[in-house]
């Protein structure tokens, strides 16, 4: 096998015939999936565990072994046990870190390639890989294969290093190119982007991060919080095939775009589904919640709680004024006996009561964890 030649974007043999109703729905998915982002009044704070389940279901999908609950459990000061598990998390943050810079910078400018190198280098941030030309486009050939697999052996090839600039400046051109639909060009992009494969690790991670960002800077999402990667891991095998058809037989191209626009369109659906339950459920705990405690700090300390729905209370902030801690300590109790909060450890000298959130860590993880 010979490394593979990219083909020329943009890709001149597309059918767009078959491709239409597809175009269709997930175009009207992902509308309708904006208009719930659209309805949630603070999506930072409420989504805030969507995205970190994003982080997670991402870098699972390079060989991580951490849950959402054990991230949030370390952000709240629960070391993990295992050093395996505290890289997971490390690189789960690192996720999540590259993702918010690129939103910030997605403000002011367009997406473009020295923001592509920043992202890689916060992805491989004192994490496995970090000694693989971190932040850097590769100067040496690599192949994919089976673990300790030689290059005579390897199912795929990506192009060689010294082609590498002008492949990228190709992708990038199209990429801030107006095409006629944006999610078959978004499927392009993606796609192009893995068979460029233009780093030594992390371009699985970065070529799942370029969609919700994409998205947002194509002003299809209000903002980037579309989370493929569940989606991706289902339907793995046949994610890997499809790549690796193309430009390797005849109408590749149409049957990996009608695949992703499949995938856009299931998971928009789910995502919308997931916003509308995260945002009943904060509508019946504000409501409860003042009811309980017919305090000012009701409404801050609920949103705080899905932001963080596994925290110490000494972390907790409140503005413009902070309750007093005996006024913290009582909502707290009542909370809990009330069952809205859990403790998973309880305080021991310095170290503080963690509290978790079940009902919304349950519902973003899809099943009971706590």
């Amino acid at each position: 096998m010979k490394p593979i030649i990219p083909q020329k974007l943009p890709i001149q043999d597309i059918n767009w015939g078959p491709l239409i109703p597809f175009i269709g729905r997930a175009n009207r998915s992902i509308a309708y999936y904006d208009g719930v982002l659209h309805g949630v009044p603070n999506p930072a704070v409420l989504l805030a565990p969507l995205t970190t389940q994003e982080a997670v279901l991402s870098s699972s999908i390079e060989g991580t072994q951490a849950s959402l609950g054990e991230v949030l459990k370390y952000e709240a000061g629960e070391e993990p046990i295992q050093e395996s598990r505290r890289q997971d998390i490390t690189e789960i943050l690192n996720y999540r870190k590259a993702l918010k810079e690129a939103e910030n910078e997605l403000k002011t400018r367009p997406f473009n390639l020295n923001l592509l190198l920043r992202l890689h280098s916060i992805l491989l941030d004192s994490v496995r890989g970090r000694n693989k030309s971190r932040g850097q486009v590769r100067t040496t050939q690599n192949w994919i294969g089976a673990t300790g697999t030689p290059i005579e052996q390897a199912y795929f090839i990506p192009p060689e290093p010294l082609h590498l600039k002008g492949h990228l400046s190709d992708w990038e051109k199209y990429y801030h190119g107006d095409r006629p639909d944006a999610l078959v060009q978004l499927a392009i992009v993606h796609a192009q982007f893995e068979i460029i494969h233009p780093f030594l690790d992390g371009n699985g991670r970065l070529g799942r991060i370029l969609i919700p960002l994409f998205l947002f800077e194509k002003k299809l999402l209000s903002r980037p919080t579309f989370y493929l990667s569940a989606w991706m891991d289902e339907h793995r095998d046949e994610y890997i095939r499809k790549l690796r058809f193309i430009g390797q037989q005849e109408g590749a191209w149409n049957n990996w775009i009608e695949f992703f626009l499949i995938g856009v369109d299931e998971q928009a659906k789910k995502n919308s589904e997931k916003a509308r339950e995260i945002m009943k459920l904060y509508d019946e705990m504000k409501e409860k919640v003042l009811g309980l405690t017919h305090s000012q700090f009701a409404t801050p300390l609920i949103d705080q709680i899905f932001e963080k729905p596994i925290f110490q209370s000494s972390h907790l902030r409140f503005k413009p004024v902070q309750p007093s801690r005996p006024q913290l300590n009582n909502m707290l109790v009542l909370l809990k006996k009330s069952n809205i909060l859990k403790v998973i450890r309880e305080g021991s000298g310095r170290r503080g009561t963690v509290y978790v959130f079940a009902d919304l860590l349950n519902l973003c993880e899809g099943k009971k964890v706590f």
